[in-house]
């Protein structure tokens, strides 16, 4: 299974999960078949509130999950209607989640835990 976790450094396995998906600089993908890690930029990083294209974000790379601190609804409807799954963590390393995700200790988001709109008033505060 390939994971997706959006990180504002590359750190590997110890990058901090980010707090928002569509404004991290970069995701890093998990295979947790292989243990190997992929490292990609975001492409659609620059992009007005609710224009989002998450596929766009992960430039063409295959993932089954997301975990991420904050989501827009736009992205995660987008990402779901893809048949990706998109999930709250419960810590703030990427390997600590690996293993929270493994045990099915992650809950999956829901729209209305995703973000309202940047800044203070959208409740995120990113």
């Amino acid at each position: 299974m390939k994971i997706c976790f959006p990180v504002k450094s590359d750190n590997g396995i110890n990058s901090e999960v980010y707090n928002h998906f569509g404004s991290a600089p970069s995701f890093v993908i998990i295979d947790t078949e292989t243990d190997s890690t992929t490292v990609i930029n975001n492409n659609d990083q620059h992009h007005a509130h609710g224009g989002c294209s998450p596929l766009k974000a992960l430039d063409g790379h295959s993932v089954d999950a997301v975990i991420v601190g904050g989501i827009g609804a736009g992205a995660l409807n987008k990402l779901n209607h893809a048949g990706i799954k998109v999930y709250q963590p419960q810590a703030s390393s990427i390997a600590e989640n690996i293993k929270m995700f493994k045990s099915q200790a992650l809950s999956e988001f829901m729209v209305q835990h995703t973000c309202s709109g940047h800044g203070n008033k959208g409740g995120c505060a990113h």
